[in-house]
């Protein structure tokens, strides 16, 4: 069966080229001017959501969409529970890849480094910002072990909820954020006929170069 894209089927416009004149020097400059143009669109609805791989002990790679929380020239947030799948292969090999995708705007931007857990304050701070059924949640959910049923998550949700009546959802202890620091981001933009336009950037003086397409 052969597979053909809209774009290539219907001729979708690609935004306007990029060229060595028109981006950035800086990538987390054109980082964050992409991601605010995601955030603008009405056709976007996560904009700040991205493809987290990882590798477990087996050499095996792993792919699931998680969100961003926070950036800086230091790196890219995110969090979740490190007894998961994705938490015990960062302790194992600490080591990601982000992509992100924005198919209205024809953009994607990938991301390779090294993973660093961020400290307590910081993840105590973004937790105690979540919807208190999320906080609850974080406590019930043993994510990524065998479930028997929706009904006994429930069950242990409704056990967690009556544990903290009347006070704060403190953090659990394995419920954290990490950093990825990269050490590559490749911007990428659709032209036509596949003839497409990509920047990478390479730590540590984000050196900027053309990548053929």
């Amino acid at each position: 069966m052969n597979i053909e894209s809209k774009s290539d089927a219907q001729g979708v416009a690609p935004p306007a080229p990029l060229s060595e004149e028109n981006i950035p020097e800086s990538p987390f400059e054109l980082f964050e001017a992409w991601l605010h143009s995601a955030s603008e669109s009405n056709l976007i609805l996560d904009h700040n959501a991205m493809c987290l791989s990882t590798v477990d002990a087996e050499g095996l790679p792993d792919s699931r969409i998680v969100l961003l929380r926070r950036f800086d020239s230091s790196g890219f947030v995110f969090f979740t529970n490190s007894h998961s799948a994705k938490g015990r292969e960062l302790a194992v090999r600490p080591f990601a890849a982000l992509t992100f995708f924005w198919d209205p705007l024809r953009r994607q931007i990938r991301i390779r480094g090294a993973v660093e857990p961020v400290g307590d304050s910081e993840s105590d701070a973004y937790f105690a910002n979540r919807p208190r059924l999320s906080q609850l949640g974080a406590w019930a959910s043993q994510q990524s072990a065998e479930l028997g049923s929706r009904e006994q998550f429930e069950q242990e949700l409704v056990e967690v909820e009556s544990l903290f009546v009347g006070q704060q959802v403190p953090r659990p202890p394995h419920w954290k954020g990490y950093r990825v620091r990269p050490a590559t981001i490749e911007f990428w933009q659709e032209r036509p006929n596949r003839l497409h336009d990509r920047f990478l950037f390479r730590a540590p003086d984000w050196s900027r170069t053309r990548l053929y397409p």
